[in-house]
């Protein structure tokens, strides 16, 4: 995931291109209450299927997308990783204001000293917590901050090793001042070696200020190894409302873990015990990385949400022999040296992962371990063949970029060729006022794309007798304050509009865009928010849902002079039902007859619209949706076909 003022002056953001003949008319249509246009289908013009990978999704470490929004731990530094009690301000502020975590987040309860680190016997990391009781105060810390529903069931666990002194420890979940808004576990026998006690509560009240305290009294000391606090629906770790979204989302593939954080991360880092694996500085952004979310994590979240797993090796700081290893962790039986390391971890059956990323952005100089492309290609050939040498069968994504002279995808396809698959491609675009203009943006830097690879094609050797096309593995708008954490930026109606047309431009070019990975899924940037207690589609996420799930995938012609209007149609695999979808950019309404041929319609049409009044709606978690897809009556495709101001309409038609 690259800077965007980087990206701006890399790629000139907004170029204005003009679309294949008749598909997407460009001058805007005079303003009026309803304009009058005719939509010509021919459905014998078919062009290649669409991937079902054009609806892949993106995660990255970085903000709340995987921690607070996919992964169900309520509690900040649950390891320790800063010192007790923090010697500066807990959080900062970015320069868009999002608040990160930038010391620890414990407070002391009890007079100055009764807390302090040790390094001796730490549990994990360099420190652990000791706390000395004075005798005949309850001494100890605690967390505030966490998010509680009234009646809701809590869990979780406590690691704790004493002197055999330390009297009974307690741990309480409070909502409220009252002595009674609290709910306790009560550890009445401490070991002297770091033992592992389950905690439960039930929460009395709603509140985004609960806190957790634990608490000593008596004599001697008491160290404090990890604890971990989550809702008690958690599905094996993850949160239950995100997860629900992600089932109705329905991607097909997600791209893991990242992004920039991948140039930085060392994957194994993230496997073993999840209290013992090491919390790291985040090597890309900011904050911590807890690692409690690895490999073997990811791959059973791709499994409960039923999509595949794509993940991104470090070509960064990294080598291709922890590349190589990390395939084989995943695929190789578990007779080999990685297979019996993930054997041990719990997962004696290989995963077989197919989609891997060599590297990600390696060509922008914001990259860890960045270099010139003349040195950058002899590494990514190094290490994709040092991979595809453990599991020959993998599929690889190259790391390219149209840039403005397309120099970088270019020498990729030049040097690479013989060791990708797929190349990938990244953009993000800014806020325009006019909506139209805004929508635009997207359709306009997949088609610059999709036409630069067409390019590449007639004007490279190296691809003579070769299909490598692009993975558009991240791309969406990213503008605005960030509301919710790091990146978390807000979308509305107008962002809706551009990624339904971003979509339409990848049918338009299925004869190079091959994948396309919206970024990121959850938080920043993502099309799914949360807060700590509630989650919900943001606006971008709708037209995702409603086009894997409806639009059909082989595209057919389309012709049409409904400037601004973007039509999209393809018909079912089967060919039995017939799908349109249409943009509508403006405040203006649309009557619109369909001319089809070589199809005629059996029926009348099931029809979706998202639409609204203003631009600018938007949906909160815990809140009414704002924006939604509604399923409105039947549409008579003989008849004229009304179109709401800015909106999304997709008509789905049995055809004969």
């Amino acid at each position: 995931m690259q800077l965007p003022i980087r990206f701006l002056l890399l790629t000139g953001l907004c170029l204005l291109t003009i679309p294949a003949a008749g598909v997407r008319a460009q001058d805007a249509a005079p303003a009026s209450a309803t304009v009058e246009a005719t939509i010509s289908i021919d459905a014998a013009d078919k062009t290649e299927p669409i991937s079902p990978y054009i609806y892949g999704q993106f995660i990255e470490h970085l903000g709340r997308c995987i921690y607070g929004g996919i992964w169900a731990e309520m509690l900040e530094d649950r390891k320790f990783y800063f010192s007790v009690p923090a010697e500066g301000d807990i959080w900062r502020l970015t320069r868009a204001q999002a608040r990160v975590l930038a010391a620890s987040p414990w407070k002391v309860i009890g007079p100055e000293g009764t807390v302090k680190m040790v390094k001796e016997d730490a549990f994990v990391g360099e420190h652990t917590p000791q706390i000395t009781a004075p005798g005949g105060r309850p001494v100890g810390i605690y967390q505030e901050e966490l998010g509680l529903i009234q009646g809701k069931n809590y869990t979780g666990y406590i690691y704790l090793a004493g002197d055999g002194k330390v009297g009974p420890v307690v741990v309480s979940l409070i909502w409220g001042d009252a002595e009674s808004d609290k709910d306790t576990v009560t550890i009445t026998k401490v070991r002297d070696k770091y033992t592992k006690s389950p905690l439960k509560f039930t929460a009395g009240k709603g509140t985004d200020n609960a806190r957790l305290e634990i608490t000593m009294s008596g004599e001697g000391t008491l160290k404090i190894g990890c604890v971990s606090l989550m809702p008690a629906d958690n599905v094996e770790g993850f949160r239950k409302d995100t997860l629900e979204l992600l089932r109705q989302l329905d991607s097909p593939v997600y791209r893991w873990p990242g992004g920039n954080f991948v140039s930085g991360y060392d994957w194994r880092d993230g496997l073993g015990d999840r209290d013992r694996r090491p919390t790291r500085t985040n090597p890309a952004w900011t904050g911590i990385e807890t690692n409690d979310m690895g490999m073997d994590e990811f791959i059973r979240f791709c499994r409960l949400i039923d999509t595949e797993p794509m993940i991104a090796v470090n070509t960064g700081f990294g080598d291709a022999y922890s590349a190589a290893a990390q395939v084989e962790y995943a695929n190789s039986s578990a007779d080999t040296l990685m297979g019996k390391w993930r054997a041990k971890n719990g997962h004696p059956k290989p995963y077989g992962v197919k989609w891997w990323c060599v590297g990600n952005e390696m060509w922008g100089n914001w990259q860890l371990g960045y270099m010139s492309l003349n040195h950058y290609v002899l590494k990514h050939n190094w290490i994709e063949q040092k991979m595809r040498e453990v599991d020959p069968a993998i599929k690889t994504v190259g790391s390219g970029d149209i840039g403005r002279d397309g120099r970088w995808s270019r020498g990729m396809l030049t040097s690479c060729a013989d060791h990708m698959d797929l190349l990938s491609e990244h953009f993000y675009c800014r806020d325009k006022e006019d909506i139209p203009e805004h929508v635009q943006q997207i359709p306009d830097q997949v088609k610059r794309i999709a036409d630069a690879h067409r390019e590449y094609r007639k004007t490279i050797p190296a691809l003579e007798g070769k299909d490598i096309r692009v993975a558009l593995d991240e791309w969406n708008y990213w503008y605005g304050p960030h509301v919710f954490g790091e990146l978390g930026t807000r979308y509305f109606l107008k962002d809706a509009l551009g990624i339904a047309a971003g979509l339409h431009e990848c049918f338009r070019n299925t004869d190079i865009i091959y994948m396309a990975n919206y970024a990121q899924t959850v938080n920043v940037i993502g099309c799914i928010k949360t807060t700590k207690t509630a989650a919900d589609f943001d606006s971008t996420g709708l037209p995702l849902m409603l086009y894997r799930k409806q639009f059909g995938t082989v595209p057919v012609a389309v012709k049409h002079e409904a400037a601004p209007l973007d039509v999209s149609a393809a018909l079912t695999a089967d060919g039995k039902a017939l799908t349109v979808g249409i943009v509508n950019p403006t405040p203006d309404t649309y009557r619109l007859r369909l001319e089809l041929d070589n199809v005629a319609a059996a029926g009348a049409a099931q029809t979706w619209i998202i639409a609204g009044d203003d631009p600018m709606a938007y949906n909160q978690p815990g809140e009414p949706r704002n924006v939604d897809i509604a399923s409105t009556d039947p549409t008579d495709l003989t008849g004229p076909i009304a179109v709401k101001p800015l909106s999304i309409t997709l008509l789905r038609a049995p055809v004969k």
